[in-house]
């Protein structure tokens, strides 16, 4: 090897660390409207749930003042929300969804 030679050395590869997307919470309010077989049946028909999910979820609500429904993407999370707040509206009930950020 002469002194005008030149060695290269191999470049590393950086990746890029991609972030996890944010969860978020899908949250039900009690109400004092809203019968509990209606809310047991959105739960059921929008997020799949089973009767017994359904029911406990809807009555830890009604206790406790709110419930997690389900914890998903932002974007389905939303989703969700809207087609509960739908059903619930087209049937002349004020039944409330949130999608919020877990922390």
């Amino acid at each position: 090897m002469s002194d005008n030679d030149v060695v290269l050395k191999p470049k590393t590869k950086i990746k890029p660390k991609l972030d996890k997307p944010k969860l978020y919470k899908v949250m039900l309010f009690n109400d004092d409207y809203t019968p509990r077989e209606f809310v047991t049946m959105v739960l059921k028909a929008v997020f799949k749930m089973s009767e017994e999910v359904g029911y406990r979820i809807m009555l830890t609500a009604h206790k406790l003042g709110s419930s997690v429904v389900v914890v998903c993407a932002k974007d389905i999370a939303e989703t969700k929300v809207k087609e509960a707040m739908d059903y619930a509206k087209e049937a002349g009930f004020p039944l409330m969804l949130t999608a919020e950020p877990e922390e």
